[in-house]
């Protein structure tokens, strides 16, 4: 079954890298799980989940703040809605094209399903660049880009969020514009601002809970973060707070990173260091170099963190940052742990060798679910038209993340104890989706 499955994804998804790959790695642990359980091959379950309910593409006309036209490409994968409508980010960044987003829908359709609430998986996004826009040009973009975008999306059918460029402005405009045309003031996109709609810690909540997923880690080995040396890529919401609770934790944050280079500070990011950077990279939208520049540290420009030792690495960046280089750098430097804050940041190759050396090592499916998390939690809370406090929500973040921890143990460890994360969440998340389908009859 292995190399049939292979051959025909291979051959139908020839021109789509990053989606090949994450389908690749998903059925490397969940092929040899369907043999064992008949009714799932005799379904076709997999081959079913790795085509999309539907694509959207669709043309993207805005005006410059010169009066020009310009013409950008918009997307929506709607993946799979067996468990639930539809969820899943927006991304504005000039790398997007459909296999990145087709990627991280059937990333998003197995985490969504490990977290147990009731959500589908999507993914869309445009190849738009909001880096050196003005915000005028933000605002008429993202009102362009929801005027076709509302036909495909609502609360009980499709609920987007944030993702790469696309942060508490841009949802703030994408949302004005639906209500607009709707007519309807209803949770239909989540990262909201908390004025209209939105779950308090939601912007805390990937990284909080990329954290709260390590302590777990350590806690079944008998070790705690405190006074762990860690090395993060990416300075973007997820990084920030991933910061912001390792400080919490008594942890060691020694650097950020965005696509110019990486800072490398061995006194480590402090609360105050790291207040500037919230101010650098939200406020001011600034490179990480200045960070470099006002607390005089080492910038590395064009070269990612991984070659600095450490205990924990965190890669919350972007796809594939991780190279095998990178995994060997991380290993021989004395990495223990890596977890995943980013979607598929390391390679296959990289992976691989996080596993023959017996590191922790959790994918992004898993380790950075507690964004898609709070989103769920947030639906619901516009559902009731209610607000939960910033301690209910952080209790049933910490409970969810705990709860993925407990199903990749169960389905992950192996013979020899070896805990498996990568395993553990495919076949978990594989579960609950592929029961979904049999029991509608949309397999």
């Amino acid at each position: 079954m292995v190399n049939d499955f292979v051959d025909c994804i291979s051959r139908r998804h020839a021109n789509e890298p990053e989606f090949l790959q994450a389908v690749l790695e998903v059925s490397e642990s969940l092929i040899p799980f369907i043999e064992k359980n008949p009714l799932y091959k005799k379904h076709k379950v997999l081959e079913c989940m790795t085509e999309p309910e539907r694509v959207i593409i669709f043309r993207v006309p805005w005006l410059n703040d010169l009066g020009e036209l310009e013409i950008n490409r918009g997307y929506r994968v709607q993946m799979n809605s067996a468990i639930g409508p539809f969820k899943g980010g927006l991304r504005f960044h000039p790398s997007v094209n459909l296999s990145i987003l087709k990627f991280l829908a059937f990333e998003q359709v197995l985490k969504n399903s490990l977290t147990t609430l009731p959500m589908g998986g999507a993914k869309g996004g445009s190849d738009f660049d909001p880096k050196g826009k003005s915000d005028r040009e933000v605002m008429r973009f993202c009102q362009s880009f929801m005027t076709e975008l509302c036909k495909y999306i609502g609360p009980n059918t499709d609920v987007p969020a944030g993702d790469i460029g696309v942060g508490g402005r841009e949802i703030g405009y994408l949302f004005g514009q639906y209500k607009r045309i709707k007519n309807e003031f209803t949770g239909v996109l989540t990262g909201k601002g908390y004025e209209f709609g939105g779950s308090l810690i939601r912007p805390e909540a990937t990284g909080y809970g990329l954290v709260y997923f390590v302590d777990e880690m350590l806690t079944v080995h008998k070790d705690v973060l405190k006074g762990k040396a860690v090395t993060i890529s990416g300075s973007g919401n997820v990084a920030q707070y991933a910061v912001e609770k390792c400080i919490e934790s008594g942890a060691t944050v020694l650097t950020l990173s965005d696509s110019d280079g990486f800072i490398y500070d061995p006194a480590g990011i402090d609360s105050r260091k790291l207040n500037y950077v919230f101010e650098l990279k939200n406020v001011r939208r600034g490179r990480i170099k200045e960070y470099a520049k006002q607390f005089g540290c080492e910038y590395f420009p064009k070269e990612k963190p991984w070659g600095i030792p450490c205990d924990i690495a965190l890669p919350c960046a972007t796809q594939n940052e991780i190279a095998v280089e990178d995994a060997y750098n991380l290993v021989n430097n004395g990495c223990m742990l890596v977890a995943e804050g980013a979607n598929m940041p390391s390679t296959p190759e990289a992976v691989e060798v996080f596993q023959e050396r017996g590191l922790l090592y959790a994918p992004g499916k898993a380790a950075n679910a507690g964004g898609v998390a709070v989103s769920g939690l947030e639906m619901s809370q516009n559902s009731m038209r209610y607000s939960w406090t910033k301690e209910k929500v952080n209790l049933k973040l910490k409970s969810i993340m705990q709860n993925i921890h407990q199903a990749c143990v169960k389905y992950g460890t192996e013979e020899n104890g070896y805990i498996n994360y990568q395993k553990g969440a495919n076949i978990a998340g594989f579960v609950k989706v592929a029961d979904a389908m049999i029991a509608q009859g949309t397999v």
